[in-house]
């Protein structure tokens, strides 16, 4: 019996990933704007914080890889976009107090 991977678990494995170039986790720092979970399978909706990030391969991979870790998702979709894009109001109050901002 599969047991269903928990939003909460995914949230805690994101909270793992970070841009090599900023001290703040995906999550907090407002890229993943989207969760979907069926059973163990999880697609995740997510930016970068520039369409020209030199690490969004790196990041994709790492978010992928953690999320299958730690949540035990059998299947991690990673779907990038820049619709919108990313600002500075989309990072978490905790990611704001790591900032300085």
């Amino acid at each position: 019996m599969e047991i269903k991977v928990k939003e909460e678990d995914v949230i805690k494995a994101l909270k793992e990933c970070f841009d090599p170039e900023i001290p703040v986790n995906v999550y907090d720092l407002g890229l993943v704007y989207k969760i979907d979970i069926v059973d163990t399978e999880v697609r995740i909706l997510m930016t970068m914080t520039s369409p020209f990030c030199p690490v969004t391969d790196y990041l994709v991979e790492d978010v992928k890889n953690k999320v299958a870790e730690m949540a035990g998702a059998t299947k991690v979709d990673v779907e990038v976009t820049f619709d919108p894009p990313w600002s500075q109001d989309k990072i978490s109050e905790e990611g704001k107090a790591q900032l300085g901002l």
